[in-house]
């Protein structure tokens, strides 16, 4: 009777052995579908920016790629901008949805997966025309998606890295980084304000002040209260609910989808790239 239970026993926790091994396959196998899935699409719809082809005499700076915006949203209409930090693996297409939950679970052209996507909060208004806008990521353990955040609280990680590329069809951005730092989910970091005004120079001060890293960029000269800001925010796992956080400026730039513009045409740039993007 004993060798009997003991053989039940033993069977059975082969077949738990069995089962978590097929499960950590499983996830392994959706990590590498779902980065063969982003990789494919930065191959297929973005290529480096030629600065030769910059408009004769600009001096105005560009963004370092060109996106291929028509094709992609013949895939997605949710596709909205695209985020691109050099030599990072942030280098995504940026979504905003019907709700905030969508693409947690699927990638930018609408496969299930558990990778998500890059995407705007929904309460934001189309085009980034709030003066913050909140941008998530999952934070993947295969270093995927917006798992890299942290790696903006060491000094000199930040000073490899100050800033990132935020494109949109309309207007391109360069996002100046000024403060990186953990948070609670339920902190007041996600407060979104949609228009300059007293509480969000205060919401400014206080995001510098927290950062991990230091910057000029932390300046009140530089944290005007009339430009607008992104963002970027991820899970942490160094209490329950935490969140990694990064913000950064928007700063325009001379080109649209990374194309660069003549001198007098201008990108579309402001309120109205928001009516724009939003088909006003």
């Amino acid at each position: 009777m004993k060798k009997v239970i003991s053989r039940i026993i033993v069977a059975i926790l082969l077949l738990l052995f069995i089962g978590s091994v097929g499960a950590i396959l499983f996830i392994l196998k959706q990590y590498r579908d779902d980065e063969a899935v982003y990789g494919q699409a930065a191959q297929r719809f973005t290529m480096e920016n030629d600065p030769a082809a910059e408009p004769e005499g600009s001096k105005e700076e560009c963004a370092p790629i060109v996106v291929d915006f028509e094709a992609l949203k013949k895939e997605n209409e949710d596709v909205i901008g695209w985020i691109y930090c050099e030599d990072t693996v942030i280098d995504y297409p940026v979504l905003r949805g019907e709700d905030n939950d969508y693409y947690l679970h699927h990638t930018y052209d609408r496969k299930s997966s558990i990778s998500g996507s890059i995407f705007v909060d929904t309460n934001n208004r189309p085009g980034f025309v709030d003066s913050n806008t909140v941008i998530y990521g999952h934070h993947m353990k295969n270093k995927s998606m917006f798992a890299t955040i942290s790696n903006w609280a060491e000094q000199e990680y930040y000073e490899e890295h100050p800033i990132m590329w935020l494109l949109t069809p309309e207007q391109d951005y360069k996002i100046v980084l000024f403060s990186e730092y953990t948070t609670s989910a339920y902190s007041d970091t996600y407060l979104m304000y949609q228009e300059p005004c007293p509480e969000l120079n205060e919401y400014l001060k206080k995001a510098a002040k927290k950062s991990n890293f230091r910057s000029d960029a932390q300046s009140e000269e530089q944290l005007d209260g009339n430009a607008r800001y992104v963002l970027l925010s991820t899970c942490a796992y160094v209490f329950d609910d935490a969140r990694d956080v990064l913000h950064g400026k928007l700063v325009p730039v001379n080109s649209a989808g990374g194309v660069p513009v003549a001198p007098g045409e201008g990108a579309v740039s402001g309120i109205d790239a928001g009516e724009a993007a939003a088909g006003q």
